[in-house]
């Protein structure tokens, strides 16, 4: 059963005078609007999964085949590379708005994909930071996006380091989804893309849920779709974060009252897989969320086989909150649940 904590500080949050996610998707949908890829995805009904977990309803809103890049990331560093675009281009060139530009980031999955086709898209060049332990298909899949990969360290953290180097010593743009002090501006932005889904996710169900379950790592997705949730349907929703427990970093900062980093064996759920909080992402759960919760690689993978076994395939990562539900998360008979599938298979 998952491991959960209410959140003291629902309301004001850790920081109220800090970063805020951006709640206000009026911005992403202009500029989608002008993306021949973007079509929004669609929310299905689950209601053997509901029976399953036994609750009234849940409504997955299906990332996985967002932009034809197999996951919500699609609208996070795209947005970012098309807002500099959209502000640097004479009349509607925005093909070669950013011609001489670099974007270098790091990856353990489909950030990078975004950052290349954003890059590919506006006429920029993309270098892509890889763990080794990154599978090498998913380094094909960035290559077939124009991007350049360079492989560094054993894990996520190592290639990180790397990237923000890479990109101080070349007068590069660092484009990461996490936010640091003194490195808001962008991952800011990342966030805001989110609010996409969010957004379509108002409009297309059919009640406001009861409940809203928002898988983390660094915490960008789940931030967004709070704050737009908040912003729409104000303090009625409960919301719950789930986290892998070999990183628990939003649980744990939030039970320390201050930004942590965690330790902890490496994950399956491994776009969750993160031991540090994005600031601005813990800034804005710590004010938008109710619940904190954590599930074991056992029940993630046991969560997985069930959606797979109803035609909803995903990974670990993008199956956390539903696997958290189907684990035993007790939210009663009469909740409506809103659910994200933030990602397809890894062979998909």
């Amino acid at each position: 059963m998952p491991i959960t904590i209410d959140n003291p500080w629902r309301g004001d949050g850790l920081d109220p005078d800090g970063v805020m996610p951006i709640a206000d998707a009026a911005g992403v949908a202009s500029l989608l609007a002008r993306c021949p890829a973007h079509h929004e995805t669609p929310l299905r009904a689950a209601p053997e999964i509901a029976r399953l977990a036994g609750v009234g309803e849940v409504w997955i809103k299906d990332e996985r085949e967002r932009m034809g890049l197999g996951s919500f990331k699609a609208l996070g560093a795209v947005h970012a590379i098309a807002r500099e675009a959209a502000a640097r281009a004479e009349g509607d060139d925005l093909q070669t708005a950013l011609a001489g530009e670099t974007y270098v980031a790091a990856s353990a999955g489909n950030h990078g994909l975004s950052v290349a086709a954003g890059a590919r898209i506006f006429g920029a060049r993309a270098i892509i930071y890889l763990a080794e332990t990154v599978p090498e298909a998913f380094a094909a899949r960035l290559e077939a996006r124009g991007a350049e990969v360079v492989r560094v360290g054993a894990e996520y953290e190592a290639s990180m380091q790397a990237a923000e180097q890479a990109a101080a010593e070349n007068g590069w743009t660092l484009l990461s989804d996490s936010s640091w002090e003194g490195y808001v501006d962008l991952p800011l932005r990342v966030m805001e893309g989110y609010t996409q889904l969010a957004a379509e996710a108002v409009a297309q169900i059919q009640a406001p849920p009861t409940h809203i379950l928002l898988q983390a790592g660094v915490g960008g997705l789940a931030a967004a779709v709070a704050a737009h949730a908040r912003l729409v349907w104000g303090d009625a929703p409960q919301i719950i974060v789930v986290e892998p427990d070999a990183a628990p970093a939003l649980i744990e900062s939030i039970r320390a009252g201050h930004l942590v980093t965690t330790q902890g064996p490496v994950s399956a759920m491994g776009r969750l897989d993160c031991k540090t909080p994005s600031m601005v992402a813990l800034a804005g759960l710590s004010r938008d969320a109710d619940r904190f919760a954590t599930i074991t690689e056992a029940e993630a993978q046991s969560g997985v086989d069930i959606l797979a076994a109803h035609g909803l395939a995903t990974t670990p990562s993008g199956g956390a909150g539903l696997a958290a539900l189907l684990a035993g998360l007790s939210l009663g008979p009469e909740a409506r649940v809103l659910a994200i599938l933030s990602e397809g298979p890894e062979d998909g």
